[in-house]
């Protein structure tokens, strides 16, 4: 969709926008979840317009969650990171809990396939680049190994 603004001013720009994107889906029928919408301000700098979507004012945000990733209003992945490490260790406890055969080779299969992809999605968006925040990540993955009958005993190097 080409949006074209005319006059140049703080926050007109958006407002403009809003109401376009408002015109259109009322005009293909496609009904806007406003509920669902905030405004998300990235840096220290403070919004203090106010912006409407179908005459409800959208309200100011610190986080946002789009497409399944935690945005904070300094782009800091922690949030989200510890996040998907919750997820993470709720899905790989009923993998060691519930399958009756201790094959090793069986169990890291769900792991990889019901585990790894919470960690591993849009992580080029997210990436961590702080030492906890890494190891929260590794975390998922040593737990796991660990609690292996077969690798009980072993060094998380060589588990891995």
């Amino acid at each position: 969709m080409y949006i074209e603004i005319d006059e140049p001013s703080d926050g007109v720009y958006l407002q403009k926008a809003l109401d376009i994107i408002a015109s259109w889906a009322e005009e293909w029928q496609l009904p806007v979840s406003v509920s669902k919408c905030s405004i998300l301000t990235v840096g220290r700098v403070y919004d203090r317009i106010r912006y409407h979507l179908n005459g409800t004012e959208l309200p100011q945000s610190n986080i946002c969650r789009d497409l399944g990733v935690t945005i904070t209003s300094d782009l800091s992945p922690s949030q989200h990171i510890s996040e998907i490490t919750l997820k993470a260790h709720q899905r790989a406890n009923p993998i060691i809990r519930c399958f009756v055969s201790g094959d090793t080779r069986l169990l890291v299969r769900a792991f990889i396939v019901y585990v790894r992809p919470l960690l591993e999605y849009n992580s080029v968006i997210w990436s961590p680049s702080l030492i906890k925040d890494i190891d929260l990540i590794e975390q998922v993955h040593r737990r796991f190994t660990k609690r292996l009958r077969c690798l009980d005993g072993v060094a998380y190097t060589e588990r891995l």
